[in-house]
């Protein structure tokens, strides 16, 4: 039986390392009607309303570029199946297979904490990262609007804010982003795992297509918005060989920057994107593997700062060498950027624009 459920990425439903008691909830979520079991049936997302007393995480990772960041949602509806956070939803005792992608958490009161936050007596404006740990512009957004709020939020503080997604919903907020860059406090990176639309449809099924992320990166530039792109993850001979053609797309759309990552396997994401490779690369699955484990020391997964995010060793180091030639022939800049303006943080009255009626 073809254990693959349709639209998502995650082929099994792995227990949460944290529960007592393990089951396997697999056959639950993918089995069809037993008259039919060769046609699994569609899995729906729930949807679970969150309030925590804060939204904004501090970190002091020397591999991220960024202090603070927010996550309006935990879990991801893209399903992507090699996605690092999946690991993170065992702590809240679902798997971080089907789960992650369909047991969705959202805080309807992101933007609310975020100015209570933002307003507190000693507060030090540093830049906020929307997408750290959950695309901001996953599927549910379109309705619950809370990374626009969020934005909107930081707007009338003004608030420095860069922001990664693979969602091409991004340009609906396009004219909050527009004015965030005029006042140099924004800057926006696209994640492009590959332009082939089959690959795309099993690797990252809900995530926007190949096409459509260019034309965001396209739009995002065109309105004046520092925009680049993130070749992420880079996958050792299933999208590799793209990673030229990626970054000559990106440069044509009007991306001014670029960067790489080397795929990770962080805990459960080791079995999830192994039973993917089964499934939909059988015959080049021990060589994904060992080509990674080669770049990481002899293990799966090197969660080592300085090193995780590109690998050491030959495969890495032709991979880097390859991104090099490619971003001089193309003009990318690589980094950050210049740096966002902080230094124009201001508090607003009280209730913000209402505070005017």
């Amino acid at each position: 039986m073809d254990r693959r459920t349709p639209g998502r990425g995650a082929i099994s439903n792995r227990e949460s390392r944290f529960l007592s008691r393990a089951t396997d909830a697999s056959p639950e979520f993918v089995d069809a009607d037993p008259e039919a079991e060769d046609e699994p049936r569609p899995l729906e997302t729930h949807l679970h309303l969150e309030h925590p007393k804060t939204v904004i995480s501090r970190n002091d990772s020397p591999d991220l570029p960024f202090a603070q960041s927010l996550n309006p949602y935990r879990g991801c509806e893209h399903g992507c199946v090699y996605c690092y956070a999946r690991p993170s939803h065992a702590y809240l005792d679902h798997s971080p297979g089907l789960d992650f992608e369909t047991e969705i958490y959202v805080k309807p009161d992101a933007a609310t904490l975020l100015d209570r936050e933002l307003r507190r007596p000693g507060y030090r404006p540093e830049t906020i990262h929307l997408g750290a740990n959950t695309d901001p512009y996953q599927p549910v957004e379109r309705e619950l609007r809370i990374t626009r709020q969020v934005l909107e939020k930081l707007l009338e503080f003004n608030h420095p804010v860069t922001v990664l997604t693979k969602g091409a919903l991004i340009e609906r907020d396009l004219d909050l982003l527009a004015e965030l860059a005029r006042r140099r406090l924004v800057r926006v990176a696209l994640s492009i795992t590959t332009l082939d639309k089959d690959l795309k449809r099993s690797l990252e099924p809900r995530a926007a297509s190949p096409a459509a992320r260019l034309r965001a990166v396209a739009a995002l530039a065109g309105a004046g918005v520092p925009t680049s792109i993130l070749v992420a993850p880079v996958i050792p001979a299933v999208n590799d060989h793209e990673l030229e053609a990626i970054l000559e797309a990106a440069a044509a759309a009007g991306a001014e920057r670029a960067g790489w990552i080397l795929l990770r396997l962080p805990r459960e994401v080791l079995g999830l994107m192994t039973e993917w490779l089964e499934a939909h690369r059988p015959l080049a699955a021990k060589r994904v593997l060992s080509l990674l484990a080669e770049a990481r020391g002899g293990r799966a997964n090197d969660p080592r700062f300085h090193s995780r995010m590109k690998g050491e060793g030959a495969y890495a180091a032709l991979i880097g060498r390859r991104f090099e030639a490619a971003r001089r022939r193309l003009g990318f800049g690589t980094g950050p950027g210049t740096p966002l303006d902080a230094s124009q943080f201001r508090v607003p009255p009280a209730g913000g624009q209402l505070a005017l009626l």
